[in-house]
């Protein structure tokens, strides 16, 4: 196996590495970008109020709720071939959502990226960690993978507001086919061709079909909770059939002979852990830039151009403790106390944000709040990624990929749903914004006293998975 990596890594790691955290920082654009364009396309394609959530839930359902079967798919097909293939049909349907003449023709396209883009994360993923088998490496490189989605959140923000103001809101949405096809041909080069999975290799259609309509139904109760109300028949038989078809997969799981989700690969505890940790931060920090955004938005009165700049700084500080700072804590604290550091700052930040006042202002109400909050995120993702990624064999790096991607996404599914409904119950926005923070501070110790009851020893310094899936 180490010969097969070595002539990635020596000839073209960073070519790898680069991109595919272009790749990943397109997807992230988009699901901040066009956001910003929601009211100007309602006028011009005639959504109504309750369809034009579509836009958004279209894109975030297909994405979410695919993104394990994607990464089995990759791993059964090859991660190269995977990944070009999500972006060919993200771009195809970029290209129909930007022409679009009708409400469903936009939301049909939005479906189908969220398809594309659940192939290309997962592969996205297990390609960077086969390019970097060193423990330094990967962390630096999982480091710059993060950093891209962080830059991509606030960028979306900034450059969607650019678009929609002078070229108009299609533009959104047609950027991205010219950019994918300047990437194809260079991935086409410069990625690794690996071979797909061992000759007869089936894929586990029952538990993929269990555990993708599992998906459907959680993303779609937390996408309707907030409007429906969490209480709502609909939204509890949404979370009461989520439920039932998760226990379903698990059935299958332990009787098929090739399951999509190897038991083992969920046995060691520091893994199991890590990926619970990575839910509670993906709530955190779904949340917090969404109520920091309506706070400078509604409160300070700032337009959508400038509410993303003032996201900037976040995104400088993530990149910079990714990037630079967790490749050199993380060899010397280890997963544990690294995870142990980072959380209660991150906490921090969060107490911080709930000071925030009617009358506040952005240098000393938000700046402080919001660069612990991205310091804290920005040594704790990578640290989790290298944490859930490490010890995973060659022909499970894309369904471990698809763990990871899921279980960040369904955090910030759940928890914005949650911290919504919370804020919600206050009758001021800002008592609202604030009770969302302090629960945001909780969310984040508690990450952290998991960190501590699970990952009892460095996640790096422990012997490779023994996982043979396709063998009986």
């Amino acid at each position: 196996m180490i010969a097969t990596r070595q002539p990635a890594q020596s000839s073209g790691s960073a070519w790898i590495l680069g991109l595919v955290c272009a790749a990943q920082l397109l997807l992230q654009l988009d699901f901040s970008i066009v956001n910003v364009a929601l009211s100007v396309l309602q006028h011009d394609l005639g959504f109504t109020a309750v369809s034009l959530q579509w836009v958004v839930t279209g894109y975030a359902l297909a994405y979410g709720s695919l993104l394990l079967l994607a990464g089995r798919v990759g791993d059964v097909l090859g991660h190269r071939r995977a990944m070009l293939i999500g972006l060919a049909v993200f771009a195809v349907a970029s290209l129909t959502g930007g022409l679009a003449v009708s409400p469903a023709m936009l939301v049909v396209s939005r479906f189908v990226q969220g398809c594309g883009a659940a192939l290309v994360a997962p592969s996205a993923l297990a390609i960077l960690t086969a390019a970097y088998p060193s423990t330094q490496a990967r962390t630096r490189a999982l480091g710059v993978f993060q950093a891209s989605v962080a830059g991509g959140a606030t960028a979306g923000i900034v450059l969607g507001g650019v678009l929609v103001e002078f070229f108009g809101w299609r533009s959104v949405l047609l950027v991205n086919p010219p950019i994918i096809a300047a990437l194809l041909p260079l991935m086409l080069r410069r990625l690794p061709a690996r071979s797909p999975a061992a000759a007869g290799t089936r894929l586990d259609v029952a538990g993929a079909t269990l555990i993708t309509a599992a998906l459907v139904a959680l993303v779609l109760a937390t996408s309707s909770g907030e409007r429906y109300g969490f209480a709502s028949a609909w939204v509890l038989a949404a979370v009461g059939a989520s439920a039932v078809l998760m226990f379903g997969f698990v059935a299958v799981e332990r009787r098929v002979r090739q399951p999509m989700l190897p038991p083992a690969l969920l046995r060691d505890n520091a893994r199991t852990g890590s990926l619970m940790i990575m839910v509670l931060m993906g709530a955190v920090v779904a949340a917090y830039v969404y109520f920091i955004a309506l706070y400078l938005q509604q409160v300070l009165h700032l337009s959508a151009l400038r509410t993303g700049l003032g996201l900037v700084p976040a995104t400088v500080t993530v990149m910079v403790c990714s990037v630079v700072l967790s490749r050199r804590l993380l060899p010397r604290l280890g997963t544990r106390w690294m995870l142990v550091l980072a959380l209660p700052v991150t906490a921090a930040g969060q107490l911080r944000l709930s000071r925030i006042t009617a009358d506040g202002s952005y240098l000393v109400d938000v700046l402080p709040g919001l660069l612990l909050t991205a310091a804290g995120m920005g040594l704790a993702l990578p640290t989790v990624s290298v944490a859930v990624t490490a010890g995973v064999p060659s022909d499970l790096r894309g369904v471990a990929g698809g763990l990871l991607v899921t279980a960040q996404q369904a955090g910030g599914a759940v928890g914005l749903a949650v911290l919504a409904a919370a804020a919600a119950t206050r009758a001021a926005p800002v008592d609202g914004f604030r009770t969302s923070f302090l629960i945001g501070a909780g969310v984040a110790l508690c990450a952290a006293a998991l960190a501590l009851a699970f990952i009892r020893s460095d996640n790096q310094q422990r012997a490779q998975l023994t996982v043979r899936p396709h063998q009986d």
